[in-house]
C-alpha cells in the first residue's frame, strides 16, 4: 500500500518492528534526543507531516502507526476489548522505543495516541522524560461528562463503543463518507481544507479495509470499557502523572469544550502546563506552526 501513495516524508525511513501485537508500521528520522509521536482517530502517522521536517532538525522522530491502524497489524477483537487498551499500546509503544535503543524517551500524543501517552506516563513513568496531549482530556472525565451537550459533541463515542459488529458494519458500507464527516466536522473550517490532498489519500486507503474500520471501532470499545476501570483505579487510588505534562487543545476542538480544561489536568498531574491553540480538533495539521513552536519550546533541552 505505501509504494502506490505519495511520499510525504522525504527524507524519513520506513520501518516494520516486530511487537507483542504483531508488526508496527513507522517512520523515523531527525537527530537529537528521542521524540515518540502517536496519531489519533480516524487517522494515522501521516497526521505528523506538515511538522515532522521541523522536529526533525531537533529531534530523531519516530512515527508508528498504532495497533489496527494505518499499516499496522491487526490484533484480534475480544471480549475484554484487552489488546485495544491504552495500558497494552502503551506498552507496545515503549518496547517500541526501547528496540531502537531508545529506554527513555519524550512522546507528543494526539486524539487517541494523546490516551496512550497519559497510559504511558502513569504506568512507566521512568521511561518518560516528558510528555505531551493534543486535544484530549483524560478517558475517564469524558465518560463522566457525557451530559445532552457534551454527549452530541462526541457521540462517536458511545456510537463506535456499540458491540461488533454493528459500528462496524454500518461503516464499512460507505467509509469514505463517513471519514470525510468526521475530519471536516472536527476541523475549525468545518471542511477538508486542512489536510493536503497526499494525507486523504493515505487515509482513504486504509480506512476503506473492513478489518481496520473493525480495530479502530475496537479501540472505542477499548476506551468504554477497560480503559475507563484503568483510569478509575488510578483517580480512586490518587495516582498522578509524575513526568512533565503539556496539554494543549484547539480553541474549536473537543477538549475546548469544557470550562477549564488545564484545571481538569490538573486532577491528574498537578504541575501540568498548557494552553488553547487556535484551531479544531487537528491541531498538527490545521494549526502547525503554532503546534510546532510549543512542542519544541516544551521540549527544549
Amino acid at each position: 500500500m505505501d509504494r502506490a501513495l505519495p511520499d510525504l516524508f522525504p527524507g524519513f525511513e520506513s520501518r516494520l518492528a516486530e511487537t507483542e501485537q504483531g508488526s508496527i508500521f513507522y517512520r523515523t528520522g531527525g537527530s537529537g534526543p528521542a521524540l515518540l509521536l502517536l496519531h489519533g482517530y480516524p487517522q494515522s502517522h501521516v497526521i505528523w507531516h506538515k511538522i515532522a521536517p521541523e522536529l526533525a532538525e531537533h529531534f530523531t522522530l519516530v512515527m508508528p502507526d498504532l495497533p489496527g491502524y494505518g499499516q499496522s497489524a491487526v490484533p484480534p477483537l475480544s471480549a475484554d476489548h484487552a489488546a485495544y487498551s491504552k495500558r497494552v499500546m502503551a506498552r507496545t509503544m515503549a518496547s517500541l522505543m526501547e528496540s531502537l535503543g531508545h529506554t527513555q524517551f519524550r512522546t507528543v500524543g494526539h486524539d487517541r495516541g494523546g490516551r496512550v501517552v497519559y497510559r504511558m506516563a502513569l504506568d512507566l513513568p521512568e521511561r518518560i522524560l516528558g510528555a505531551a496531549v493534543l486535544d484530549i482530556l483524560p478517558t475517564y472525565d469524558y465518560w463522566n461528562k457525557l451530559d445532552r451537550e457534551f454527549a452530541l459533541k462526541i457521540y462517536h463515542w458511545a456510537f463506535l463503543a456499540q458491540p461488533a459488529p454493528l459500528p462496524d458494519n454500518m461503516i464499512a458500507a460507505d467509509p469514505i463518507t463517513f471519514l470525510e464527516h468526521k475530519l471536516a466536522s472536527w476541523s475549525a473550517a468545518k471542511d477538508l481544507s486542512a489536510y493536503s490532498d497526499g494525507a486523504l489519500e493515505h487515509t482513504r486507503a486504509w480506512f476503506q479495509d473492513p478489518k481496520r474500520i473493525a480495530a479502530t471501532c475496537e479501540d472505542y470499545r477499548a476506551g468504554a470499557h477497560i480503559d475507563y476501570l484503568h483510569d478509575a483505579e488510578d483517580r480512586q487510588s490518587g495516582k498522578t502523572i509524575q513526568p512533565p505534562l503539556l496539554a494543549l487543545w484547539g480553541t474549536q476542538g473537543i477538549a475546548g469544550s469544557v470550562e477549564d480544561p488545564l484545571a481538569v489536568w490538573r486532577d491528574w498531574c498537578p504541575h501540568v502546563k498548557g494552553k488553547p491553540i487556535t484551531s479544531g480538533h487537528f491541531l498538527p495539521e490545521e494549526a502547525p506552526e503554532e503546534t510546532c513552536i510549543e512542542i519544541k519550546n516544551f521540549f527544549a533541552l
